[in-house]
C-alpha cells in the first residue's frame, strides 16, 4: 500500500513540478478570425513540439511550435474549403510556404488562483515576434487550456486589415485572431 501511494504521489508531482511536454497527437488550437460585418470562420492547427515548465507552482518557461501547414478551416466544405485554407496559407495571410512553423515562447507566469496563470510569452509568426498576455488554466488530469488574442497586423498579416487599408467597408477583416488552446501534457 505505501508504494501505490509513493506512485501516486510521484505522479502527481510530475503534472505540477517540473518540465511536461506536450502530446502532440492530442493536443489542439482553434482558431477564429472575423469580419466587421460579423460573418466569421474557424478551424484548427497542430502543435510540431512543446513543453512548459512548472516549478513549485510557477510556470517558469516553456516552448510550443505550430504546424502552419496543418492549418485547416472547419466552418465550411469543398470547394470553400479548399479555397480558404489556400488562401491562408498563402502571402496574403501566413506565407505558410516561407514559414512553416509558427512558435511561443513563455517568459514568465504568475499564479492568480489554484489552478489559473496569468502568463507572458513572445509569440513569432512569419518571422516576427511580438510580446503577448494570457490566461492559462491547469487540469487536474494532466490537461490545460488556454486563450489568447493577437493582432495579426503587427505579424505582417495583411489581408482586408484596416490597418493597412482604407475603404474595405463590410469586406474589413478585423485584425484580432482568437486561439483556444487544450494541452494534453505527458
Amino acid at each position: 500500500m505505501k508504494k501505490l501511494s509513493l506512485i501516486i504521489l510521484l505522479f502527481s508531482c510530475s503534472v505540477v513540478f517540473g518540465q511536461q511536454k506536450v502530446d502532440v497527437s492530442a493536443s489542439n488550437i482553434k482558431w477564429t478570425g472575423s469580419q466587421i460585418s460579423g460573418k466569421s470562420h474557424f478551424g484548427s492547427l497542430k502543435f510540431k513540439t512543446g513543453n512548459i515548465t512548472i516549478k513549485n507552482n510557477i510556470i517558469e518557461s516553456g516552448v510550443f511550435v505550430v504546424d502552419m501547414t496543418s492549418l485547416s478551416v472547419e466552418d465550411l466544405e469543398g470547394r470553400g474549403k479548399k479555397s480558404l485554407e489556400g488562401h491562408l496559407n498563402s502571402d496574403d495571410f501566413f506565407s505558410v510556404e516561407s514559414f512553416p512553423t509558427s512558435s511561443l515562447q513563455i517568459n514568465s507566469g504568475k499564479k492568480t488562483g489554484p489552478n489559473s496563470y496569468d502568463v507572458s510569452g513572445t509569440l513569432t509568426i512569419k518571422g516576427i515576434s511580438h510580446e503577448v498576455n494570457f490566461s492559462l488554466n491547469l487540469g487536474n488530469d494532466s490537461s490545460a487550456n488556454a486563450k489568447l488574442t493577437f493582432d495579426r497586423s503587427k505579424f505582417n498579416v495583411r489581408y482586408g486589415s484596416g490597418s493597412f487599408f482604407e475603404n474595405l467597408g463590410d469586406r474589413l477583416i478585423l485584425d484580432d485572431i482568437e486561439l483556444e488552446v487544450l494541452l494534453f501534457l505527458r
